[in-house]
């Protein structure tokens, strides 16, 4: 079908015309072995008949405000679940997700005095690259558990065989999903005249809680002044939310790749933006190849292992036409690392006059096991990072346009620190996530006051 797990390929040079297929000649990585590979088609054929879950003028309004982050005009939020289940495809935990991204928008917002694109990791975000494609449970080896659209994550042989009927739950869920996210962020739950609505219930500390109503309260004060002048801003009544999700799945994501006349091209319409990760950035790889020939804004995760070359050369490949606003380079390198790594990469881009807006991913970088063996990750490292971040964007004259974090808007306790001081022996109570750990509830908006200090700090200096 594809070929699979090939890690040179000199001799493959990469076709000047692209098609939506066009990746199925190029070597891939993280893609599961299906054993029935006649239905995996079928389904994608399936998908292929399907309406597309986002539109194409959505995507192109979300590639313009990105090019805008690229100026210091406008600030990125991307957050969600590092692995979504389909058990969470409800209104509760739903209605959790976007209420956690919304409150740290207006803190965002308010520190940073400039508008917030709002990005979720939702309606999608269903498959998961890994280290091995198998795992040692009970003394039997089976698959690694490679998200909902894949396979399940009870650990037993058969469970955890890929199933292409996965794939089609996996696109009804992300459709529930997107439908009841445009209800509420059309329909008033975001409106601005009441955001202490929001349910702050969740919120850890009485200072945080304090500081956020002081916010709220201000912003009512603005509005009201504003509209007893007589003016009326209905764009206070809804927000913009736009979904993404890692583009793994290339026989998925093909599936969803639709040629939109009115916008002469092809656009990737399962998601308004999507990334390719640091295990999939081949050059010469499917996923790049795929990725070079749709219009969405395509972001590229960075890591300790990248190289400025390479990161230049890829970024040439995705984006010929040095067109603003389509790519986001996300850097994860850790806390330790940042700080020597970084500023190379932002002179070495600089240098070759590529459009780029830059994000943090400060989450990937900064995993750790406890002496137990669970994976967890520290608060203190997280914001080490974005400290470091901005301070060398800043000293290099660059902007810092978006923040990546992966959390839910729930009390899990998977990640140590913040305010609410969660130890090892806290990770017990309440850990659920299926991959990675997530920043909860409380260390989310928590992160967003300090984000937002240090955003207002940057706009002193410009």
């Amino acid at each position: 079908m594809y070929c699979l797990e090939t890690n040179g390929s000199e001799n493959m040079k990469t076709p000047k015309k692209w098609h939506p297929g066009s990746w199925r000649s190029h070597p891939i990585q993280q893609q599961p072995h299906y054993k029935d590979e006649k239905r995996l088609e079928e389904v994608h054929a399936t998908l292929k008949s399907y309406p597309p879950l986002v539109f194409a003028g959505e995507v192109d309004s979300l590639k313009q405000q990105i090019s805008d982050c690229a100026l210091g005009k406008k600030f990125i939020l991307q957050g969600g679940d590092c692995a979504e289940r389909f058990l969470d495809c409800n209104e509760e935990k739903i209605t959790a997700k976007l209420k956690v991204l919304l409150q740290m928008s207006v803190v965002l917002c308010y520190g940073a005095r400039k508008p917030i694109v709002r990005i979720g990791r939702i309606a999608g975000q269903y498959g998961k690259p890994r280290s091995s494609n198998t795992e040692i449970v009970d003394g039997k080896q089976i698959p690694v558990y490679r998200g909902d659209n894949v396979n399940s994550f009870k650990a037993n042989e058969i469970d955890r065989q890929p199933d292409p009927e996965r794939l089609l739950k996996g696109y009804h869920m992300s459709s529930m999903t997107l439908n009841y996210v445009r209800a509420l962020t059309k329909g008033g739950f975001a409106d601005l005249h009441y955001p202490e609505n929001w349910d702050l219930s969740m919120m850890g500390s009485l200072k945080q809680k304090e500081a956020y109503e002081g916010i709220v309260r201000n912003i009512q004060d603005a509005i009201s002044f504003v509209e007893s002048l007589g003016r009326e801003d209905r764009s206070l009544n809804t927000v913009e939310f736009y979904t993404s999700h890692e583009g793994l799945l290339l026989g998925f994501e093909e599936s969803m790749t639709r040629y939109v006349a009115e916008h002469g091209g092809y656009y990737n319409l399962g998601a308004h933006m999507l990334w390719i990760g640091d295990r999939t950035r081949q050059l010469d790889g499917a996923h790049v190849e795929y990725f070079r020939g749709v219009r969405n804004p395509v972001g590229i995760k960075l890591g300790p292992s990248s190289k400025t070359n390479e990161i230049c050369n890829l970024i040439e490949s995705l984006n010929p036409e040095n067109e603003s606003g389509k790519i986001i380079l996300i850097t994860r390198f850790g806390h330790e690392l940042v700080g020597s790594r970084l500023k190379e990469y932002i002179q070495a881009v600089r240098a070759k006059g590529l459009n780029v807006v830059w994000s943090a991913d400060p989450m990937h970088g900064n995993g750790d096991k406890t002496s137990a063996g669970i994976k967890t990750r520290n608060f203190s490292h997280i914001l080490s990072e974005v400290e470091q971040t901005f301070k060398i964007h800043d000293e290099l004259g660059s902007y810092l346009g978006g923040v990546h974090f992966e959390l839910t808007g729930e009390n899990v306790t998977e990640c140590l620190g913040g305010s609410e001081g969660i130890t090892e022996t806290d990770l017990s109570l309440n850990y659920s996530t299926y991959c990675d750990p997530r920043l909860n509830y409380s260390q989310s908006l928590e992160m967003a006051f300090l984000i937002s200090s240090l955003l207002n700090k940057s706009r002193a200096n410009d």
